[in-house]
């Protein structure tokens, strides 16, 4: 197995503004997505997250701790006088001639303030559909999906299983001066030139619901709403989707199926449901195995499990997509006006073709490209 990245900061070198960009330059370069900085009774620990998973990297001395949490509440804008509540924040961070914007989150706990950086790819290209793991016959159908002048597409899964990312990829498609395309998300944290994007400010009174009515009176031709959390902006997105709008969104199911009931769960007719979605699109984030060290099973020299080298971790570097496609044909609309519930709609939409989570993670399994582990470990409830 490869070792652990290095740990940083384990002696009081330099004060908090060098180990805190330190910190910062040595999670960019392990691609990592947040950084957490958390206090125990009498230890200081930061921790990582690459590639899904968290992994410690330093343990500084305590008495670091409160100079580090000033210096990031100074830079994100946040009261460093307050101390009993959580704050937001924002600050950005040079790195290799771009600058990488970077969302802030403080916690109070038993032993101190618990800080998280979540490292934001605002500057970086949108990747092709491709690129996220798509087989060549699903891309085609989402490409074919948000081609589409109206209707809904939904993308589901957990959080950090890369939803914002398909969207995003699936706008740059579409991107096109003769488009008006906006966007509502909570906040945001890609950039797509030429789109109006707009992040929620819930203290403010800009909420998903209201920013989405705003956005209706800007003669939008496609809107993305980053999640549809409650009725009333299901609703609206709905009435969007019906009025001649593409609307693109996510919420969080196991498959894609189960998003269709979960709009019936939320208050919205069957009939609307039925008239205005036309693709759902379900995923999960997979670790890739390291090209470098991986090797066949003894089961199957098709299938390659993870060994370990210096260039990964563990035998894994970056991750894949793992996609289920489902478009709303039009019997599973008929099975959606009848209110059938999610497993119904599954076994039409299996007869039609669409693929388990775990069938499409076992096609990246033959390719060489995953673990048949790691598909498992991430497919067990869908």
């Amino acid at each position: 197995m490869s070792p652990t990245p290095p740990l940083l900061l384990t002696h009081p070198q330099g004060g908090a503004v060098q180990q805190l960009d330190e910190l910062l330059q040595r999670a960019l370069d392990l691609g990592a997505s947040d950084i957490h900085i958390e206090s125990g009774a009498d230890s200081l620990r930061v921790r990582f997250r690459i590639d899904g998973r968290l992994q410690v990297v330093a343990r500084p001395p305590l008495a670091m701790r409160d100079a580090m949490v000033s210096r990031i509440k100074v830079m994100a804008r946040m009261d460093i006088a307050e101390k009993r509540l959580p704050q937001d924040g924002r600050l950005q961070f040079p790195y290799r001639g771009q600058t990488v914007d970077v969302r802030v989150n403080s916690l109070p706990t038993v032993h101190g303030e618990k800080m998280v950086l979540r490292l934001l790819n605002f500057c970086q290209d949108r990747p092709t559909l491709a690129a996220l793991g798509f087989e060549a016959e699903d891309e085609a159908l989402l490409i074919q999906a948000v081609s589409r002048p109206h209707g809904m597409v939904l993308v589901t899964g957990p959080t950090g299983s890369g939803k914002t990312l398909s969207l995003y990829s699936c706008l740059e498609h579409i991107n096109r001066e003769d488009q008006n395309i906006s966007c509502v998300e909570d906040p945001c944290e890609i950039y797509l030139p030429g789109a109006n994007q707009v992040s929620i400010h819930e203290r403010a009174g800009l909420t998903f619901a209201s920013a989405l009515r705003a956005l209706l009176r800007q003669d939008p031709d496609v809107i993305m709403v980053g999640e549809i959390r409650d009725a009333e902006t299901a609703e609206i997105a709905i009435q969007a989707a019906h009025t001649g709008h593409l609307v693109l969104s996510t919420l969080h199911t196991n498959d894609a199926p189960s998003t269709l009931e979960r709009l019936r769960h939320m208050g919205v007719a069957p009939f609307q449901v039925a008239s205005s979605v036309h693709f759902v699109l379900a995923q999960r984030l997979v670790r890739r195995l390291c090209g470098h060290c991986k090797t066949p099973t003894p089961q199957s020299p098709q299938m390659y499990q993870a060994r370990g080298c210096a260039l990964c971790d563990q035998g894994y570097k970056g991750r894949v997509g793992i996609f289920q496609v489902m478009p709303v044909s039009p019997a599973l609309q008929q099975l959606i006006l009848q209110g059938s519930d999610a497993n119904t709609l599954n076994v039409q939409a299996q007869q039609e073709g669409m693929r388990s989570l775990r069938d499409a993670g076992w096609r990246k399994v033959l390719q060489g490209v995953t673990s048949a582990q790691e598909v498992l470990s991430l497919t067990h409830d869908a």
